[in-house]
């Protein structure tokens, strides 16, 4: 049977019958009474006692543990909190005559957001181009590409306002509870098996950014594992899709170019060549986008707010359910009940897709677009 912590108001009262009780005469119930202030600070440190042990009960098991205690029983397992990742761009591009953007120099987002250059570059015919990385850390520093960037410092030659020729990508917060504490439970729940399909997940989500992977075994012939991952946090302005191209780590020297993997895909495949088994030939892989086009009637009267979560609905289930595997569904009553939530949408009726949409090979389903008929 669960203990009942009993609340302050009930420890008040048990204190004041304890002294109403043994002291012959006394009132503790008085308000202003010194046995009455003394019983109702006795009743205030028990209640902050009983805290302490709730505190100290929920960190006492990994399912509930919080912050460093979490920290400790993730470590465990050899599960660490993701760390805060620097926004990066390929290419800034400023017009000039002439001059130098050194490695170091400041750069500023139009909102204020410090950036600094990586690389140095010289103007070449009307312009410049440097790659910068955000100077803090964190999911802020992601831009779509075309923000407008300035010269921290003036140099002569070079106006000092360009903009930002990629998308500005790769930022992402330090990891929350929830999503370290979901790692370790998977690390509790599935240990190594020297190569297994939870240990390639295992592998990919430990690496800062991604937070989704899928495995398939074989996926490219006898031998091989296609692990396909997604950034939804870091990408979030590309839809949460890996930024770079499929392939391999060069540290393993039967893959050549072009097979070797680049940007997002070369950062899982780094990570988890030292790990997996040495006869594997492990393909990194970004999934590709498989739009689903919804036709629903019986709401071509609501409104934009309405229309706005029923899109947002549909993305969450394709977000929980679908994935680049064969043989999966996204259950269509998954995404009838998320509509049915969410209210003045009574009577609505989901004329296309007609039935469950299969997951395919290397797809991930995604929203396409909504006609309300």
């Amino acid at each position: 049977m669960p203990f009942s912590r009993p609340t302050l108001s009930t420890l008040r009262a048990q204190v004041a019958a304890d002294i109403n009780s043994n002291i012959p005469g006394a009132d503790g119930l008085l308000r202003f009474s010194n046995l009455g202030v003394l019983g109702t600070s006795l009743a205030g440190l028990a209640n902050l006692h009983y805290g302490y042990l709730d505190y100290i009960g929920l960190q006492s098991i990994p399912y509930t543990a919080i912050e460093e205690a979490l920290e400790a029983w993730a470590a465990l397992k050899n599960i660490y909190r993701e760390a805060a990742q620097a926004s990066i761009c390929a290419t800034v591009t400023f017009q000039g005559s002439s001059g130098t953007i050194n490695a170091g120099t400041p750069i500023l987002r139009s909102d204020g957001t410090a950036y600094t250059a990586t690389g140095s570059a010289t103007v070449s015919g009307s312009s410049v181009s440097v790659p910068i990385v955000a100077t803090v850390a964190g999911s802020a520093g992601n831009s779509p590409a075309g923000v407008l960037m300035t010269l921290g410092t003036p140099i002569a030659g070079i106006q000092s306002t360009g903009v930002a020729t990629t998308a500005i990508t790769g930022g992402t917060d330090q990891e929350t509870d929830d999503s370290l504490r979901a790692r370790m439970l998977q690390a509790f729940q599935t240990p190594p098996e020297g190569g297994s399909v939870s240990d390639y997940l295992t592998w990919a989500l430990a690496v800062p950014g991604v937070t989704r992977a899928w495995c398939n075994p074989n996926g490219f012939g006898s031998g091989t594992v296609v692990v396909y991952i997604m950034l939804d946090a870091a990408n979030a302005l590309e839809g949460g899709f890996p930024q770079g191209t499929d392939g391999g780590s060069p540290m393993d020297s039967r893959f050549i170019a072009p097979a070797i993997a680049t940007g997002d895909q070369l950062t899982v495949a780094n990570a988890i060549y030292p790990q997996q088994p040495v006869t594997a030939m492990v393909y990194v892989c970004a999934p590709v986008a498989n739009p689903i086009n919804f036709e629903i009637s019986g709401l071509s009267s609501s409104s934009t707010a309405t229309r706005n979560a029923i899109a947002a609905a549909i993305s969450e289930v394709f977000l929980n359910d679908g994935q680049p595997a064969n043989g999966t569904i996204v259950q269509l009553s998954d995404i009838e009940s998320a509509i049915a939530s969410i209210s003045g949408t009574s009577g609505f009726v989901i004329i296309s897709p007609v039935g469950n949409i299969p997951n395919q090979i290397g797809q991930l389903p995604t929203l396409g677009t909504v006609t309300y008929l």
